[in-house]
């Protein structure tokens, strides 16, 4: 099976809308000459639509993805309107993406392409044909992952910009780093989400209470919690068996982030209480601890490049020349100094300091992987240039405390994106104009 990773989503009533701007609802569904219908709407979404054809796609599609997971399927009455809820968000976040001016472009498109081919193991010329194997048009796929990026760039322009990271919070966070012996854990969690709106009543708390409480007792009777989540769960990974994936401890989100690392694999917490509602959270793995060794190098180097005057023959010759001075007896960091045309390092004699190999191209990291401690390479080329490099030291470092300090702002953000994303999807359905149709 080929392994998608990107969930797709299907956007076929805004191109029937755009087709025809002017047409009444009943101009929205077709008779065969037979006065058979041919398709419905399942709800309005705005001045969109939600067409029958796509509910029975979509929930077809999860049907499947359950079976193959072996996960047990709700009975219609259930699984349907948690599918077409999940349609009605995403046609509001694509509406709402197309107002305000969101386009992703054709080399956005095939970044994006090119790194699912990468991910699943086979050339981007290759991904038409492993997606044929699996029954999904590429045509179609693209123009589906075009909606999701743009539905992304969405997220991420309302919700980033609504974080704030205040220089306070960043001292208290990492005072609380330290010592916390989860924060380079990671923890793989799944949650139950019961919303409740920000306009909400007294009673419509109460009652969301009441049925969080009532989840709670039958996961603790043993009741599968990623049915449970199917069944019950108003959260964007529902239809997902609840599933969050994969946190490191120092991301969890906020409301979790006390409660996560005390569970047992596979304990369910007590309901907690957020601004989006109420939540169970499942502890289902964790990983890690072990502090952060990176190995480093010590290097310097000289960079030349071609000009109208050198070609690649005539710089690598003079690099050639410049090495057996080196070795000769000439000073490395004077040479460099003078020649080196890399204007980070020149100045320092060619030193590049401390570094992990992984930020290198790929040309330099194998260079310096290979090459003994002291040797000067001979000259090879990098997209920068034509490079002689030298390795002078090499050490594993524990760089746990340089790392949690680099992330500390990324940290914060994402502890507060999960509720931030829910309450922004919650806000949005709010505000929109749904009618159900079925």
């Amino acid at each position: 099976m080929f392994p998608m990773k990107i969930r797709i989503v299907t956007c076929l009533a805004a191109v029937l809308m755009a087709a025809l701007p002017q047409a009444a609802p009943a101009q929205t569904r077709e008779l065969s000459e037979h006065g058979q219908l041919l398709d419905g709407i399942a709800a309005v979404v705005n001045d969109g639509v939600v067409l029958k054809s796509e509910l029975d796609s979509e929930t077809r599609r999860i049907v499947q993805r359950l079976q193959a997971a072996g996960q047990p399927v709700p009975p219609p009455a259930q699984l349907v309107p948690q599918v077409l809820e999940r349609l009605v968000i995403q046609r509001i976040q694509l509406q709402r993406a197309e107002r305000v001016g969101i386009r992703i472009s054709d080399e956005t498109l095939n970044a994006a392409l090119a790194n699912i081919a990468e991910r699943n193991g086979v050339s981007l010329a290759k991904l038409p044909e492993a997606l044929a194997a699996e029954g999904i048009d590429y045509g179609t796929y693209r123009n589906e992952l075009r909606n999701q990026l743009a539905v992304e760039q969405l997220r991420q322009r309302d919700v980033i910009s609504r974080i704030n990271v205040s220089p306070r919070e960043i001292d208290e966070y990492l005072e609380r780093q330290e010592g916390r012996k989860f924060a380079n854990q990671e923890f793989e969690i799944s949650q139950i989400l019961v919303s409740v709106s920000p306009t909400a009543t007294q009673q419509e708390i109460a009652a969301a209470r009441a049925r969080i409480e009532e989840l709670y007792r039958r996961a603790q009777a043993g009741e599968d919690f990623a049915q449970l989540a199917i069944a019950n769960s108003d959260g964007q990974n529902a239809l997902e068996g609840g599933k969050l994936g994969w946190r490191k401890g120092n991301e969890l989100p906020t409301i979790f982030a006390d409660v996560v690392p005390g569970l047992q694999v596979g304990q369910v917490s007590e309901p907690i209480r957020s601004n989006s509602g109420f939540h169970l959270v499942r502890l289902d793995n964790r990983r890690g601890g072990e502090p952060i060794l990176q190995k480093q190098v010590h290097v310097r180097h000289i960079l030349m490049t071609t000009n109208e005057v050198l070609d690649d023959q005539a710089v690598r010759q003079k690099l050639l020349e410049v090495r057996s001075q080196i070795i000769g007896g000439d000073d490395f960091a004077a040479v460099a100094k003078v020649l080196s045309e890399d204007p980070g390092s020149a100045v320092d004699g060619g030193d590049m300091g401390w570094t992990s190999p992984d930020v290198f191209v790929p040309e330099f990291r194998e260079k310096v992987e290979s090459l003994p401690i002291g040797v000067i390479s001979e000259p090879f080329k990098t997209p920068f240039g034509w490079h002689i490099v030298q390795v002078l030291e090499r050490r594993v470092e524990d760089t746990t405390e340089e790392v949690e300090r680099q992330k500390a702002i990324a940290a914060i953000r994402n502890s507060k994106l999960g509720e931030e994303s829910e309450l922004w999807a919650r806000r949005l359905r709010d505000e929109a104009y749904v009618e159900y149709r079925l």
